[in-house]
């Protein structure tokens, strides 16, 4: 493996997920598209990084490069920084935030210390105390379908300024990511499509080209290297 992955859940209202990697050396890999914001935290040899990146609407071959560390707070849909609309944060529209001594970074004119992976909530609960980090509840009425308090246009309206993104793609990116998960995980072409509610393989294989950046085919042949994955759904 090119890159070696580890995460854990989280109790936050703000984290769905801390995840970290390693490289052991360089090389390519496949960057599905992805519907959260995170806060990537990058360390290579004489080098690091505090990254805040949105959603990408597109899979993708991107290099990697070789003993490099990398931190993540996965943010729940629907958590987003004001500062920082996700809208902007689309598709590698990224925001590098200036990294300071002693293990520490700036967002926006304070200091915040680097965290470690096991204590990631303890930086998000002090963001979230100073208003850097908020909450919408449109997403969850979205996916829920519950549209009691605001109408289904309003709603979809909510959603997509909260998460830089309509309601379908975020559909369609969930979905495509878990066929991948299927796929990877021994199913046949035919049963991932059936299971993960496509109208056929062709249906399967266009989206799976445009949003994970390889064919069912390559996935089950080849097992190219992929960035981060997890079953969302416990399916």
């Amino acid at each position: 493996m090119l890159i070696e992955f580890d995460h854990r859940e989280s109790n936050s209202t703000f984290v769905e997920r801390v995840w970290r990697s390693r490289s052991r050396h360089g090389g390519s890999f496949l960057s599905m598209a992805e519907s959260s914001i995170e806060l990537v935290f990058t360390r290579l040899p004489g080098f690091t990084a505090a990254t805040l990146r949105g959603p990408v609407s597109r899979g993708q071959l991107v290099e990697c490069p070789a003993d490099g560390e990398w931190l993540a707070i996965r943010f729940r849909l629907g958590a987003f920084f004001p500062l920082y609309p996700t809208a902007r944060l689309i598709d590698h529209q990224s925001v590098d935030l200036p990294i300071l001594a002693g293990g520490r970074f700036l967002l926006a004119g304070q200091s915040w210390e680097i965290p470690r992976y096991t204590d990631a909530e303890q930086l998000v609960a002090r963001l979230a105390q100073a208003g850097l980090i908020t909450l919408s509840d449109a997403t969850d009425a979205a996916i829920g379908r519950d549209h009691a308090q605001m109408s289904r246009r309003s709603v979809q309206r909510h959603f997509r300024t909260v998460t830089g993104m309509t309601f379908s793609a975020y559909r369609q990116i969930e979905r495509a990511r878990h066929a991948t998960t299927l796929l990877t995980n021994g199913s046949s072409i035919l049963d991932a499509a059936f299971d993960a509610g496509y109208y056929d393989q062709a249906h399967l294989t266009r989206s799976l080209r445009q949003l994970i950046g390889a064919t069912p085919a390559q996935l089950v042949r080849e097992r190219p290297q992929l960035s981060f994955s997890y079953n969302r759904d416990g399916a």
